[in-house]
């Protein structure tokens, strides 16, 4: 975008703040965004990006500070308030009922026939390049489409302002193209873009200009021509860090063999059709994909959380198939899941307590049906301190977590506990540059230490820099396996969309 000599501000934030019990999420930041600018914010877990956006859409108040829209000020009551100023967020988790149709999810409100709903989808779909049939069933929508679904209902309702928290998480490599485009045509026309990410080198590929927060302050902003990778790592964490690196290691004996395995979704549909792979010792394989095409259900069944229909799951020559959860972790199988909230915590128990949860009956932590609280609280302290859980002490609730400092907790459990088998879905899935490279760093070492690892990821970098093996999953069905060293990512991206080669 060509820059104008004078700044004019569609936003600004002055001096905001923010407190939650025990935590100053906002110290004082300022904030501002220009007309037709595309502006990065970036910073670690808990730095406070997520509640910013909460304050610039009307979710939460701030305890101090003004918000100015296009100069005048404004106090942001509700999200409705923030839609009726043209403020629009497009979530990392879609704020869309699922039985519902794109255009009865976009009419909710308005007040607004449906038939005249559809009408204008089209019109946006056509106009932005957004394809989506206004008459689908959003159920039936993988998750790029439901984006677009996100980003037609913030047209509908007039945004001039775009919030996009972590948009990329969840598309292939050919839908974050497209996604920029829009994002480049939305600048064109005059609208404002904040773009929340944790992926560095698409901040520097799409903003003009980029925020850092760390610890609920401002840290500066910079223009991506004068800056680096490394410089924004830095900016972020206060410091440089090493990235880590893969070294060769020789896979042993098979630990984990699936055979034709077959099992539904919880609607009654085929989730998994067929599947069949083995991992070994040593070995990270990775399972690169859309979202929503059976990885879910492929994790929970090798963790003792789905039955299957058809297939076997043998674990160290052990047949599994259809055990409890109980029994796979007796036979050495840990899983991070993919729904942290629901599945991986319970959130109004403490930290410490859920620094045990699945190892409570263990010795080490009870006695004669009793739990040992010191040895709980000296556990959870080791976990919190080694994973840098932010969280105001060990006896809080976990409710009070950031989502990224929730993924570390649970992350910090599963690879502390001894295993032959790591299921671990999504565990970089919201984690800032130095929690990644972190907990990166764990999964290496866990192949070193000759555990086997189903690693299920939707990001081409991680899925390429940590994996020894790589299959893709489409529509519930294994489309191809490669060796690392033989996989190109043009390949891997048609076929997460389902297109094989020649096809």
């Amino acid at each position: 975008m060509s820059r104008s000599t004078e700044k004019v501000h569609k936003v600004e934030m002055k001096n905001i703040t923010k407190s939650f019990p025990g935590v100053l999420a906002l110290d004082h930041v300022d904030f501002s965004v220009e007309d037709g600018e595309i502006c990065g914010l970036l910073g670690e877990n808990g730095a406070g990006k997520t509640t910013l956006m909460n304050i610039l859409s009307g979710l939460h108040r701030p305890d101090e500070g003004e918000i100015y829209l296009n100069g005048k000020k404004v106090v942001l009551k509700s999200p409705l308030d923030a839609i009726d100023l043209g403020v629009g967020m497009v979530h990392q988790h879609f704020m869309l009922i699922p039985v519902f149709t794109v255009a009865e999810n976009i009419a909710l409100g308005s007040g607004e026939p449906v038939s005249n709903v559809e009408k204008k989808v089209k019109e946006l779909s056509v106009k932005y390049g957004l394809k989506v049939d206004p008459r689908s069933r959003v159920s039936q929508l993988h998750l790029g489409e439901r984006q677009r679904v996100e980003i037609i209902k913030a047209l509908y309702k007039k945004a001039d302002i775009f919030i996009f928290d972590e948009p990329t998480s969840v598309l292939i490599p050919q839908e974050v193209e497209s996604l920029f485009s829009v994002l480049k045509l939305f600048a064109a026309e005059g609208r404002s873009i904040v773009f929340i990410t944790h992926k560095l080198n698409e901040a520097l590929e799409i903003c003009d200009e980029i925020t850092v927060l760390r610890r609920g302050k401002l840290v500066g902003s910079v223009e991506p021509e004068n800056t680096t990778g490394k410089e924004l790592a830095a900016m972020m964490v206060g410091a440089e860090f090493a990235t880590v690196e893969k070294v060769p290691h020789e896979p042993a004996e098979t630990v984990l063999e699936v055979k034709n395995l077959t099992a539904l979704r919880d609607d009654g549909l085929v989730a998994l059709k067929d599947v069949s792979f083995s991992i070994r010792r040593g070995e990270i394989f990775g399972i690169a994909g859309v979202a929503g095409n059976g990885q879910s259900e492929l994790s929970e069944v090798l963790a003792g959380l789905r039955k299957c229909v058809k297939g076997e799951v043998i674990v160290n020559k052990k047949d599994l198939t259809n055990t409890s959860p109980n029994k796979f972790r007796q036979n050495g199988v840990s899983y991070i899941p993919e729904e942290r909230m629901n599945v991986g915590l319970i959130l109004d128990f403490t930290v410490a307590e859920n620094c045990i949860l699945g190892k409570q009956h263990d010795e080490a932590f009870s006695r004669l049906g009793l739990i040992k609280s010191d040895e709980v609280n000296r556990h959870a302290e080791e976990l919190v301190t080694s994973y840098d859980v932010v969280t105001p002490s060990i006896d809080s609730s976990t409710k009070v977590l950031s989502g990224g400092n929730l993924q570390k907790l649970i992350v910090a459990r599963e690879l502390t506990r001894k295993s032959d088998l790591l299921i671990a879905a999504y565990p970089l899935r919201g984690l800032d540059v130095r929690a990644t490279e972190f907990v990166r760093q764990k999964l290496l070492d866990a192949r070193m230490n000759n555990v086997a690892v189903l690693f299920i990821s939707e990001d081409l970098d991680d899925i390429f820099d940590l994996s020894d093996t790589i299959a893709v999953i489409y529509e519930g069905k294994i489309m191809k396996i490669f060796p690392q060293a033989k996989a190109n990512r043009k390949e891997i991206g048609l076929l997460m969309a389902g297109v094989k080669e020649g096809g």
